[in-house]
């Protein structure tokens, strides 16, 4: 029996969710999704005004565009619901979901690390984009349409020296999207993983190369940057690009973007 696939919209008719669209690569993908036609963008975040800022500066550079600012904590899983139904009201259809979350998580070794960092650690990575999976797939699902990048790390393919836990909720997002590719796809949905290694020009870069520990242990993995250091604007035209009609067969992939540090 052959199989009708979906309708695939063109990117100027969609509709885009980004969970940490404030900062990072998340606001580097916002604009570069507006430069590709997208006129529909809500940018959530925790920091009201950063994501005020944030929102302006897409809206200054796109006037076209409408462009929403939503506070929510993706970890709590009614704010993750109020986003999306939010999202919906003041933009339409959400039918492009991206989450790009980082946990403030700084790399150290498994048994010098307190006990009771581990559970927060996991949870803080893993929980926000399965909430924000969850409550945008139903009205993705109803109109058979859908494209969702979620955004995790090398260390969930690679393992690395004080990146057990992170790398432990990383492997988890991979295998949580991978799965969740294949139950959606029936909908019409699909599931898509970015992998980047460290990326330059965001807070956790400045973070992490401030600690004693993940300073050496990440000064040594740039080494093999042959390509150079991997920056928000490497990733974000990978994931529109994901989200574009031009990837309407593309689901359940894990994509790395890390300038040669590892190849796995």
């Amino acid at each position: 029996m052959e199989i009708k696939p979906p309708e695939a919209l063109p990117l100027k008719e969609c509709g885009l969710l980004i969970t940490g669209g404030t900062a990072g690569v998340g606001l580097a993908t916002a604009f570069k999704f507006a430069e590709a036609g997208v006129t529909r963008i809500a940018l959530v975040g925790r920091a009201a005004e950063r994501g005020e800022r944030a929102r302006v500066a897409v809206q200054e550079r796109f006037p076209a565009a409408r462009v929403v600012f939503i506070q929510a904590d993706a970890m709590d899983p009614a704010q993750a619901t109020r986003a999306v139904e939010t999202a919906e009201r003041q933009i339409g259809n959400v039918d492009i979901l991206v989450n790009s979350v980082s946990s403030a998580a700084v790399p150290g070794l498994f048994h010098e690390s307190p006990i009771e960092d581990v559970l927060p650690t996991v949870v803080n990575q893993l929980l926000p984009p399965l909430h924000m999976c969850r409550a945008a797939v139903a009205g993705m699902a109803s109109r058979r349409r859908g494209a969702i990048v979620n955004i995790s790390s090398d260390a969930a393919k690679v393992s690395t020296p004080g990146e057990a836990v992170v790398g432990s909720a990383m492997a988890a997002i991979v295998r949580f999207s991978t799965a969740f590719a294949l139950e959606a796809k029936r909908y019409g949905v699909r599931v898509n993983v970015v992998t980047p290694s460290l990326i330059g020009g965001t807070d956790a870069y400045d973070k992490l190369m401030k600690d004693e520990f993940a300073g050496k242990l990440f000064e040594k993995a740039l080494r093999a940057a042959h390509l150079g250091m991997t920056l928000p604007e490497d990733l974000a035209p990978l994931i529109v690009f994901l989200a574009s009609p031009e990837a309407a067969r593309i689901t359940g992939q894990v994509i790395s973007v890390n300038g040669g540090i590892s190849v796995a």
